[in-house]
């Protein structure tokens, strides 16, 4: 019978807390070979930028315990096992964990939480608070690609601009892009979810060979789905820096407009960032969103 398997444990202690890190070799993105050593740097690295976006909101993990290529899981629940310490919040029968420091991301991350997501709000005093931010994630249908993303991104600032809203694109480290707004925290999920669905169905209207508002996966090839439902309040966003859980280990990136506008006009010049890059440009040029509540 051969020998049960025991994953090596290394001990550290993060934020005066105390956490027993495993497996710490294990090849998590076989494409690139990096190992969960390599994302719990990655992610220790990214904290003081990552917190921010994370603060205040129940958090919402997709886990792949051995690895991209193997199943992954969503989990809403506490972990089981999880430390008092972690903080939590319960909502609608779910007590969900909260991101608050870097000992609360590294207790997560290692247990192969690849991907943060979270709401448009916050929590107040354990209260919901209405949505202080509007998300527009561009979802292409291939043909179509980040190209596509780029030009419909553009048209959206146009439109949203005429309503007093700055937008902030970030690069989702899969197949499209997310772009974000701030909100006054004066309109409800649903009023948000409305005003979003409202805009793309416009943009449908005005460019029905570019953008779709439908959500018909048969009508989506080659043309870019503008998700007005990531607004629902029960929805949740994957968090700009967060890694994901994909073929490479890209990672939502917040991105100039400069890049938006040239990856329009250029065919390919955009492309997801992979987790070294934008540790690379955290260095040179901060948290682009960091405007962003």
């Amino acid at each position: 019978m051969p020998e049960r398997y025991v994953p090596e444990v290394t001990r550290v202690e993060v934020a005066g807390r105390k956490l027993r890190l495993t497996s710490l070799d294990k090849v998590m993105y076989p494409a690139t070979e990096t190992t969960k050593g390599e994302v719990l740097s990655y992610y220790a690295q990214v904290a003081p930028f990552l917190l921010p976006h994370l603060a205040d909101r129940p958090v919402t993990r997709v886990r792949w315990p051995h690895g991209v290529e193997d199943q992954m899981f969503f989990e809403k629940n506490l972990p089981s096992g999880a430390p008092s310490w972690l903080p939590r919040i319960r909502i609608d029968d779910v007590t969900y964990p909260y991101v608050t420091d870097i000992a609360d991301l590294t207790y997560l991350v290692n247990l192969n939480s690849l991907e943060l997501h979270v709401p448009q709000w916050t929590v107040v005093d354990d209260a919901p608070q209405h949505p202080n931010r509007l998300v527009i994630d561009l979802d292409p249908g291939k043909p179509a690609g980040l190209t596509e993303c780029a030009q419909v991104a553009l048209l959206v600032r146009e439109r949203l601009d005429a309503l007093g809203l700055e937008l902030y694109p970030v690069t989702s480290g899969s197949k499209g892009m997310q772009l974000y707004a701030a909100l006054g925290g004066d309109l409800t999920s649903d009023q948000v979810r409305d005003l979003a669905m409202q805009l793309a169905q416009e943009m449908t209207k005005k460019h029905p060979d570019l953008v779709l508002w439908k959500m018909t996966k048969s009508l989506r090839p080659g043309k870019v789905f503008l998700d007005w439902s990531q607004n629902v309040g029960a929805k949740t966003t994957i968090s700009p820096y967060s890694m994901r859980g994909r073929e490479l280990p890209c990672v939502a990136a917040p991105r100039t407009w400069d890049e938006v506008e040239r990856g329009a006009a250029e065919p390919d010049s955009l492309r997801q960032l992979m987790f070294d890059e934008v540790l690379d440009r955290l260095d040179a040029d901060g948290d682009l969103i960091a405007d962003l509540p």
